[in-house]
């Protein structure tokens, strides 16, 4: 079925339909709300963005200090000595590399020296452990990076 329309409704701009005043289109108050709910959403979605991107950051932060502390372990076990370094570590095949410590950007992470031994054969003392050289605390338990 085809529709006909008179002749002077077709020469009309086809913005105008149905009425003389009444255009097509978005007033100025609807244009503005739906701007609104777009900019809200998108403030949602950057918090949580941030947040992610905090947790993944945290989360290779624990992955790093676990390697290390295990390399340190596996070292003076083998060595029976204990690394004065962790260049110390990459050198001796522990690491393939220094870990970047993601919280600073560099590989400044803070060795803890200790006289504590892992085994009855071991000869020297040296680094124990490493921690983050961040001062920064973590936003979701409280606890500064380089306690941990």
């Amino acid at each position: 079925m085809k529709i006909l329309l008179p002749s002077r409704l077709l020469a009309r701009s086809p913005r105008k339909w149905r009425g003389e005043g009444r255009n097509l289109g978005f007033t100025i108050i609807e244009l503005m709300i739906v701007m609104t709910i777009i900019l809200i959403l998108i403030g949602i979605a950057a918090v949580r963005y941030d947040k992610v991107v905090q947790h993944s950051k945290e989360a290779a932060l624990k992955t790093d200090l676990r390697s290390i502390r295990d390399a340190i372990d596996n070292y003076t076990l083998d060595k029976q000595a204990a690394p004065q370094s962790i260049d110390d570590l990459q050198q001796a095949g522990y690491l393939r590399s220094v870990p970047v410590d993601p919280m600073t950007g560099a590989k400044d992470w803070v060795p803890q020296f200790d006289s504590v031994v892992l085994s009855a054969d071991q000869t020297t003392t040296g680094m124990v452990d490493v921690h983050s050289n961040s001062p920064k605390t973590s936003p979701f338990d409280g606890t500064p990076y380089n306690d941990w």
